[in-house]
């Protein structure tokens, strides 16, 4: 079995597609499919079911996929720590973030990585499922680092270091009839149309669970992955919302609420896995972490 024939067959996995993984490793497909064959007469079991509408992992694929992971990152661990001791560090490093997150200057923190070690290829991923979705793939191997919102009981495997603490604020139009009340309580607001993120997201678990544990019912309307978005439809009156107070002070035409008895906040996380050894190029981009986390 050789890394090659591992690096072929995650990336096969990842894509369910045998051309989208030639693609991606710059090879020719029939390169991909003859090593694929190979692996799978060596293990003596098929890794993957192909029909000609698409390509699945067996039970077999599946069970192999997270331990050939775990090799390439063993490999690249032993690479690294040959260049690091030739003061040149190379590798790769994953990194997961959500889109309009603001806690962290994420241009400014790779492009300094890139100055220091241009050898270093980051990959970067802007999440469509939120921090649940990042926190999955940190968990599977396919991130080596996101910045995500963790519930309070973080996911076994996953270690969690808080960069930022904000304060979710209740904003309604100025047009709404709450805007001429200087407090609510959340059960005023369980007839109300709320902007929210989706599930998934960690501000709205965090008003999830508020009204839960309030026992109220509350109704979102619309659901978006962007804070300017949800804050632009609260200001031409499709909902209220709770948002970042960051984010309040830039949309024209909100009106701040304090909700009675109620203090909501939500905080961002660097994420790394907590059951594999880190890279250089890894440890490399976490020791500038800090150095561009947002004063909000």
């Amino acid at each position: 079995m050789e890394l090659r024939q591992l690096e072929q067959f995650i990336a096969v996995a990842e894509e369910l597609s045998f051309t989208r993984a030639a693609r991606r490793l710059h090879v020719v497909q029939s390169g991909v499919s003859a090593a694929i064959r190979s692996l799978e007469r060596e293990l003596g079991c098929a890794l993957f079911e192909r029909t000609s509408q698409q390509v699945r992992l067996t039970g077999a694929g599946a069970a192999l996929l997270p331990e050939a992971r775990a090799t390439l990152h063993a490999a690249q661990a032993a690479q690294d720590a040959v260049r690091a001791a030739q003061d040149t560090l190379h590798g790769t490093v994953n990194v997961g973030a959500m889109a309009s997150v603001e806690v962290v200057d994420l241009p400014a923190l790779l492009g300094q990585l890139h100055a220091r070690h241009p050898a270093i290829d980051v990959r970067l991923r802007l999440a469509t499922t939120g921090s649940a979705g990042l926190a999955h793939a940190l968990l599977s191997g396919d991130l080596d680092v996101a910045f995500l919102s963790l519930p309070e009981h973080k996911p076994a495997g996953i270690d969690a270091r808080e960069l930022a603490t904000v304060p979710l604020v209740l904003v309604v139009s100025a047009a709404h009839p709450f805007a001429q009340r200087g407090k609510v309580a959340l059960a005023d607001l369980a007839g109300e149309p709320f902007v929210d993120f989706p599930p998934g997201y960690g501000n709205r678990e965090v008003v999830d669970r508020a009204f839960a544990a309030a026992g109220v019912v509350r109704r979102v309307a619309l659901e978006v992955p962007d804070i300017d978005m949800g804050a632009a439809l609260v200001r031409h009156g499709l909902g209220i919302a709770f948002l970042p107070a960051f984010a309040v002070a830039r949309t024209p035409g909100l009106h701040v609420l304090d909700v009675h008895g109620t203090m909501l906040r939500w905080s961002m996380h660097l994420g790394t896995s907590s059951t594999r050894r880190p890279s250089s190029a890894l440890r490399a981009l976490l020791d500038l972490v800090d150095l561009h986390v947002i004063a909000l």
